[in-house]
């Protein structure tokens, strides 16, 4: 049982951090109960493979993310860059009511009441995210982080224009800096943003999409806020409240997350064809990073 316990993770195809959260929420769903002396070994195993897992080749299971084939490269981080290259998008939006279930489909406010003054990436991560955003924003862009909360993670030294936080936790988005302005709203319950058309010149999310139950629509409206030639970036990690992310999420790997995502973009409509940079900062030794991009089309 503890071989099956500490194996079954990995032949799912997802990075230790995810992994485990996931995994072991899933056994205590299921009522499964280990003993005391079983856990710590668990424990004492599953961290001695922190180190290796990151940079662990992912197996090349079936994937459950529809139109998903496994990119033939050699490293990790190229594998995550080539997954939108050339992708086999289906015809049609592929997923089902399903792929967007949560194991808790309580009121999301209900979860979001509590201010959560923490980073939900490691420091490491947070660097690489600032660095990014340093190298592609430019001073006097207006801005919508969606998803925010108390830190954006953008450079100090930058000069945005108008930079509005939308968010779910008012005391969270009170405590950001960075922002101008904020709205409180759940997208999940009306994805509809608050804003007129052409309105920004850039849209960040940081490791939230996961918790979008309605992509579809979100998509389309980061589309319509976006001025022609403005951009998305999504930045993802391996880290989530499993009973927050839907489903689909918590059946796949980082690299199917870098399709899914990117699948969001081409069926909303409107985007010039979506990309990855993979900007894990130290791979195998902190958590790992990518961004999906796509830019709208000019015309």
């Amino acid at each position: 049982d503890l071989f099956f316990v500490l194996l079954t993770p990995f032949m799912l195809g997802k990075t230790f951090k995810y992994q485990a959260s996931d995994y072991f929420t899933r056994l205590l769903y299921c009522n499964t109960k280990l003993n005391f002396s079983t856990t710590m070994i668990a424990t004492v195993l599953l961290a001695s493979l922190v180190a290796q897992v990151s940079a662990f080749p992912f197996l090349p299971l079936p994937s459950r993310a529809p139109g998903f084939r496994y990119p033939l490269a050699m490293t990790v981080k190229s594998m995550a860059e080539k997954v939108l290259e050339n992708p086999k998008w289906p015809p049609e939006w592929p997923y089902t009511e399903l792929d967007f279930k949560r194991m808790d489909e309580s009121d999301d406010s209900i979860f979001y009441d509590s201010p959560r003054l923490c980073y939900h990436i490691d420091d490491a991560a947070v660097s690489a995210l600032t660095a990014y955003y340093a190298d592609n924003f430019q001073d006097g862009e207006d801005i919508l982080d969606i998803c925010s909360s108390w830190v954006s993670h953008y450079p100090k030294e930058w000069k945005g224009g108008n930079v509005v936080g939308l968010g779910m936790n008012e005391y969270e988005l009170s405590q950001n800096p960075q922002l101008s302005s904020y709205v409180v709203k759940d997208l999940n319950d009306e994805p509809v943003f608050p804003f007129d058309d052409a309105s920004f010149d850039k849209v960040t999310c940081v490791v939230s999409v996961d918790y979008l139950n309605k992509p579809l629509e979100v998509f389309k409206e980061i589309n319509r806020v976006l001025r022609p030639g403005g951009e998305c970036l999504i930045s993802m990690s391996n880290r989530c409240f499993p009973t927050k992310a839907f489903q689909i999420w918590l059946q796949t790997n980082d690299l199917e997350h870098i399709f899914i995502t990117g699948s969001f973009f081409y069926y909303a409509g409107g985007f010039d064809p979506p990309s990855c940079s993979d900007i894990s900062p130290n791979p195998g030794m902190s958590d790992p990073l990518f961004i999906v991009k796509a830019r709208k089309k000019s015309n």
